[in-house]
């Protein structure tokens, strides 16, 4: 019997390959037309470039009336916070508004300190941006981005300063008034082109978390009929998980006064993730426990036809309880063949043995054992699956109404990196550093200018996983700035003598790189071309930029790009492979910590924690994923399902319903997993032993109540010591995995039924 690990691999991969029956070659989909993104936007797209247009000249003009000396910043302001969805720009917009608060407040000191010494005070702005971009690495969403902010518009201030230090405190109040303009006409345009957006935002979380619990249903109903594409379904969903749970704290926003549905609605996905894992050790128990069981299969027969009108069913508000009523009823049929009852005639059971016989990790049992135990097991399993679904459902419905007096709060746990984070400090220190010699060198008048753009590009850019990418297209929307305002300066501005005129000019050039930024395709790209565009136009209300003035200083925003590039291409460079080594060294840390009987493990970080990491191998992985990165997919699925029982194994034994002869054993399973450095492998033969000794205690148990925990137990021991055995390459932390996943086979009589 091939383990089931590799054979879901093969399965993911035959799936995931087009026409792989007849071998003809993949069809190649049909592109869009070239610039459709121009010529025929979406209405979504269309809405966001309108608005960002309008509030972006609004924001123009109030600068120019108000005679601010760099207008330009109050529309860079409307195209850096304006998003997709209105929860989105909200958010951006406030935490800009701290971020830049704080840098700010931050210049002030920096630029007191070293106001004559600039090889004291460059390596200070550096030291500075490079903690803001670290301790950005280990929060999520805006507040990454209003830590980024604080560094490079500290960097910013204190580079418009130095001509004259003693105006810093003007400099900053300059800038934060900027920042709050162009906020402020962002918001108004975009609560001007809002309809309904309190009830829009609650419809959207209700639908989205329906396609979440529909998508998974789908899964275990697939698990259940042991359709093909098992993993290949069920991996891409995580990655999908997390986006939804990204998408809600912006949904909160959007709702404006509301209780605690955004805490039901992560619950809910929590609980997804949960069901998911618990959809995948299902298939190991099936594909593990190969023998006709027909009670089971009646049973999975009704819960698929359950499952297959699910969809339908969710979405009628009013039969929910219906619903949770028939889910309790499927469940209370499973609880109920997981432990049938017994003689109670014990005449023949030597108790003394149970309590005195030590655990004996080489003992054989070879008697021919019958199916009723294992199928016992698989009626637990499908129980407690029923659970979790059923909680899913509860906060699913919690979350799409608000309940008086309700105080549930639920806190997404998210993977921390420390060495990611010190890169990321290193790198945006390092080109401030580089940034500063080469203007130190080469007494370049618009050095300043240029370093104060490479401190905001790295900053930008610090966080993101691959950086490279990144940098690459905002050099190309840099590019694109570049041209489009050499256009504009050199053809239009001449013809320029009122702000009405200019806006003609300038509003289709923005509104064009507002339908770039819809696209997904060139929002990068966009990003950084509405974001320069206004700057490099030098927009006064007195004069315009000649011909030096434009090629010296939009040369140095370019060269600042180009930079970036350069640093992070070379300054301790984005490698998946040490990403994936640091994700499975975390994840296996954590592990171990989950045995530890002073730790309280807690499903929802393990299950928080390592979907990120499992997103992050998917994301990476690119569209056909190499046969190392299968493996390393596999691996974090197996060491998910294996966190999970784990921690079950603890409440388990926290319960007291074990007898001590059943709880001993347990005990000593997971100090092993705890004290293990390396591979796992006494663990996985203690856990084998631990299953004997289980059955055994089951054969002679008569009590109801202690004879479930006792199936139970031997549920989670069974993905426990097959986990630990297929994946004791991956599980690992000395070694770099190089894809090796074991095979067991068939043993004895008595490993038929659980092959260990």
């Amino acid at each position: 019997m091939s383990g089931l690990l590799s054979s879901l691999s093969r399965v993911a991969r035959y799936s995931s390959t087009p026409n792989s029956i007849t071998n003809a070659p993949p069809l190649k989909p049909k592109g869009k037309p070239f610039l459709s993104w121009l010529w025929a936007p979406s209405t979504s797209s269309l809405t966001f470039s309108l608005r960002t247009t309008i509030a972006a000249c609004i924001a123009l003009c109030i600068a120019f009336w108000m005679e601010l000396d760099s207008p330009a910043w109050a529309a860079m302001t409307v195209w850096a916070v304006a998003q997709a969805t209105r929860g989105e720009s909200q958010s951006k917009a406030k935490w800009r508004m701290i971020g830049t608060l704080i840098g700010a407040a931050a210049s002030i000191p920096l630029m007191a300190a070293a106001p004559q010494a600039p090889w004291l005070f460059f390596p200070m702005i550096a030291i500075w941006v490079g903690i803001c971009s670290g301790l950005a690495t280990f929060v999520s969403n805006f507040r990454s981005y209003a830590l980024v902010l604080a560094g490079y518009t500290c960097s910013i201030i204190c580079m418009d300063s130095i001509p004259n230090p003693d105006n810093v405190f003007f400099t900053a109040m300059a800038r934060s008034t900027y920042i709050l303009l162009g906020v402020v006409c962002e918001a108004i345009m975009g609560l001007i082109f809002a309809t309904s957006q309190e009830r829009q935002a609650r419809a959207q979380l209700k639908q989205k978390l329906e396609s979440a619990l529909i998508l998974v249903t789908g899964t275990i109903r697939s698990i259940l009929s042991e359709e093909r594409g098992i993993l290949n379904t069920a991996r891409k969903q995580f990655d999908t998980i997390l986006n939804l749970n990204d998408q809600i704290e912006f949904a909160e926003v959007e709702m404006g006064p509301h209780g605690h549905e955004g805490d039901h609605a992560r619950a809910a996905l929590s609980s997804v993730s949960a069901l998911l894992s618990r959809g995948l050790g299902m298939a190991m128990r099936l594909h593990i426990l190969d023998q006709d069981h027909p009670n089971f299969t009646q049973a999975a027969e009704e819960i698929s036809s359950f499952l297959k009108n699910f969809p339908q069913r969710l979405s009628t508000a009013d039969r929910v309880s219906d619903l949770l009523a028939e889910l309790q009823h499927l469940r209370d049929i499973c609880l109920l063949y997981s432990a049938p009852p017994r003689s109670t005639d014990t005449s023949d059971v030597d108790t003394s043995l149970l309590e005195t016989n030590p655990l004996n990790l080489e003992d054989t049992d070879n008697k021919q054992y019958t199916p009723e135990l294992s199928e016992r097991v698989l009626f637990v399993t499908l129980a407690e699956l029923l659970g979790d679904l059923e909680t899913a459902i509860k906060e699913y419905e919690a979350s799409t109404h608000t309940i008086p007096k309700d105080h549930f709060h639920f806190r997404r746990e998210t993977h921390r990196d420390f060495r990611d984070a010190l890169n990321n400090g290193v790198r945006v220190m390092g080109a401030v550093i580089v940034s500063a010699l080469i203007y130190e060198v080469t007494a370049w008048p618009n050095g300043l200018g240029f370093i104060a753009i490479t401190s905001l590009i790295c900053g930008l850019f610090a966080t993101k996983e691959n950086p490279v990418l990144g940098t690459i297209s905002f050099l190309q929307g840099a590019i694109a700035a570049y041209f489009a305002a050499w256009f504009i300066v050199f053809v239009c501005m001449p013809r320029v003598d009122t702000f009405e005129t200019l806006m003609i000019f300038l509003g289709p050039a923005m509104f064009i790189g507002g339908l770039a930024k819809g696209n997904p395709s060139t929002a990068g790209a966009a990003a950084a071309y509405s974001l320069l565009f206004p700057a490099m136009l030098g927009l006064q209300n007195h004069h315009i930029m000649n011909e030096i003035a434009f090629f010296n200083s939009n040369m140095a925003t370019v060269s600042a790009a180009i930079l970036s590039v350069i640093i992070f291409r070379t300054i301790l460079p984005f490698n998946p492979s040490n990403e994936r080594l640091r994700l499975r060294r975390a994840m296996l840390s954590d592990l171990r910590a989950l045995a530890d009987p002073h730790h309280v493990p807690e499903i929802n970080v393990w299950i928080g924690r390592n979907t990120e990491r499992f997103a992050r191998i998917i994301r990476h992985a690119g569209p056909t994923p190499a046969p190392l990165i299968e493996a390393y997919i596999l691996g974090t699925l197996a060491s998910l399902t294996l966190g999970l029982n784990i921690i079950r194994l603890r409440a388990l034994i926290d319960r007291e319903y074990l007898p001590e002869s059943g709880r001993r054993p347990i005990q000593l399973v997971l100090h092993y997993v705890e004290t293990a450095t390396h591979r796992y492998d006494k663990a996985a033969r203690v856990a084998r032993a631990t299953i004997r000794r289980l059955r055994y205690i089951d054969e002679h148990e008569t009590d109801l109540i202690t004879r479930l925990e006792i199936t139970r137990a031997i549920t989670y021991l069974v993905v426990v010591s097959y986990i630990l055995e297929t994946n004791k390459n991956f599980l690992n932390p000395s070694k770099r995995f190089k894809g090796e996943i074991s095979h067991l086979s068939v043993q004895s009589e008595t490993d038929q039924i659980f092959p260990i």
